[in-house]
């Protein structure tokens, strides 16, 4: 079975799982220093709700200095 492209599936009322790459740089006040993963996403999200489905985000930010830190979290 080939996998479809999102072009290529209907999705009026169908919800859309999507994994993105939102593992961003911050600086030292948590604050965003590049947000290019953020814009290039965007035209995937925008075609998945202009097509009528619910679009589901999942992605990661990275583990500062290899531990959980709740204060990163994107819950």
């Amino acid at each position: 079975m080939a996998i479809r492209r999102v072009d290529q599936v209907e999705l009026r009322g169908k919800r859309v799982f999507i994994r993105v790459d939102f593992n961003v740089p911050l600086d030292e006040k948590r604050e965003i220093t590049d947000e290019t993963r953020i814009v290039s996403s965007l035209p995937t999200i925008k075609f998945v709700c202009e097509a009528g489905g619910k679009v589901i985000l999942a992605s990661h930010l990275g583990r500062p200095k290899g531990k959980k830190d709740p204060k990163y979290s994107l819950a």
